[in-house]
């Protein structure tokens, strides 16, 4: 097991080893396995990849992101323009997004909202928007409208996690209440746990999934 000292030091590495980072603005504390990031960066897609690259460090059970966005005032958009570039953004995608799903623009933070039928689709409007000039921050609000039957959704979930080798789905359970999937258990990595949820969503009419995994080392 790794030292808060050796936690530290593999996260700032990693950060140091993105080519998309500026890591030596941003901070790191590690305790007992829980990182925090602290600083700030010029773009929200830098602290974006800020997170990304923590959660693949091995030790990381929890992380807290602190990092602040700070915009150039000569360069950075207004709302009315950033809502139109994600109107663009939206429209050029290669996905199609219902007429519901909306975007709420308030100094730079953007709040998503609407209903859409598959998880997939929900990433797919906050991926499109998260990397544009002039946004600080994502919310995503849009709600996930289940049209099929979740009758089978325990064993399509639970066949899903035994085709992907690097899970041991006897130690993750699931459960199923309604439209929403609980897993729990445990697994040994960030990337474990993230193909885990991800087997999960991918269920068509999930409407949530609540993730009490526990990453062991």
């Amino acid at each position: 097991m790794k030292t808060d000292y050796e936690l530290q030091q593999d996260v700032i590495n990693e950060l140091k080893w993105e080519p998309s980072i500026n890591a030596a603005h941003i901070g790191v504390e590690a305790k007992d396995g829980v990182v925090t990031l602290s600083g700030h960066v010029d773009t929200f897609t830098e602290k974006w990849n800020a997170e990304r690259a923590a959660k693949r460090v091995s030790g990381v059970k929890v992380l807290a992101i602190d990092i602040e966005v700070k915009l150039s005032s000569s360069t950075t958009p207004d709302d009315t323009e950033v809502a139109k570039a994600i109107r663009h953004a939206w429209a050029w995608s290669s996905y199609r997004f219902p007429e519901s799903v909306r975007a709420e623009v308030d100094g730079g933070f953007v709040t998503l909202s609407g209903e859409v039928e598959w998880q997939y689709l929900k990433e797919a409007a906050a991926n499109a928007v998260r990397f544009l000039k002039g946004v600080t921050g994502v919310i995503n609000l849009i709600t996930i409208k289940p049209k099929v039957s979740l009758q089978s959704v325990k064993a399509d979930i639970e066949a899903a996690l035994k085709r992907r080798a690097q899970l041991d789905a006897q130690k993750i359970q699931v459960q199923v209440n309604n439209d929403e999937v609980i897993l729990s258990g445990r697994v040994h990595s960030w990337d474990e746990k993230n193909s885990a949820t991800s087997a999960a969503w991918a269920v068509p009419g999930v409407h949530k999934v609540t993730d009490k995994l526990s990453v062991t080392i």
